[in-house]
């Protein structure tokens, strides 16, 4: 019954890959042109030496109007800053702690695609699931290219045991590295009980048959979230920590058909 349940998966995994990789890589290469021809568009100023802060609370407080403010410099709002800056739009962020305090600084570390979401995609031929897959692995790669100095590729190790799990799992494993095509950072390969047992002794012996490796990325997501706000900086943005936002008021426009504007008081350490 194992082998039957691993050759039907392996069978149905594998047309199905190349069936959704095929598809996709077309619509990937439509994307990746109106990214280009997006990119091509927007032109900004990009300052050599960071503004200090007092420059940044001087801008926060002269400046009379801002086409956004986002409130929170974790890696959300720091994201958000950088995107709308970058738009031409005239840009605040303020963050009553410090940037990454929170959340931002305690997750997992990981940059990966999902090899979950992956096996969800080919089991239930969901074309979305897949695509998700796909933009987050191209996310990965990018993040790496840019951030050589945070970011590095991580070996993860499945053990596998059961026997008839090995070619369930290599199956898995080696979509994932060829729905990430060229960005594939390192090939997945097979390790024997031995060799498992000699790089984590303290795995469980008892019926282990071996393991697979495969790679993922990994990266400081403090430092990072810090280099986004500081990149939204550097195009324009006006950013400030340990400032909070104490109330907002908003105000009606008398002469406009806008239902009004707000207007953000903050105090600052």
């Amino acid at each position: 019954m194992a082998v039957r349940k691993a050759a039907k998966v392996a069978a149905l995994g594998g047309g199905t890959a190349v069936a959704l990789y095929a598809f996709s890589e077309l619509r990937e290469q439509k994307q990746k042109q109106t990214r280009v021809q997006a990119a091509e568009q927007v032109k900004m100023t990009f300052q050599d030496v960071l503004p200090s802060r007092a420059d940044q609370l001087s801008a926060l407080r002269h400046t009379d109007e801002f086409d956004v403010l986002v409130v929170g410099g974790g890696a959300t709002g720091s994201g958000c800053a950088l995107d709308a800056v970058t738009r031409n739009l005239k840009t605040a962020l303020v963050e009553r702690d410090d940037f990454s305090s929170g959340t931002s600084s305690r997750s997992t570390k990981l940059i990966h695609g999902g090899v979950r979401y992956l096996q969800k995609a080919i089991m239930k031929l969901d074309y979305e699931q897949y695509m998700m897959v796909k933009e987050a692995l191209h996310e990965r790669s990018n993040l790496l290219e840019v951030a050589p100095h945070l970011s590095a590729p991580l070996p993860i190790m499945l053990p596998v045991y059961k026997w008839w799990q090995f070619p369930y799992y290599w199956l898995g494993i080696k979509m994932y590295d060829l729905v990430a095509g060229a960005q594939c950072l390192k090939t997945s390969y097979v390790l024997s009980k031995a060799r498992a047992l000699e790089l984590f002794p303290m795995l469980k012996k008892d019926k282990l048959v071996g393991a697979i490796v495969y790679y993922d990325g990994q990266h400081n997501d403090a430092r990072m979230n810090l280099a986004i706000a500081l990149t939204a900086a550097r195009y324009g943005a006006a950013i400030a920590n340990y400032t909070e936002v104490v109330h907002l008021l908003k105000r009606a426009e008398p002469d406009s058909d806008c239902a009004g504007s707000w207007a953000a008081g903050a105090d600052h350490r």
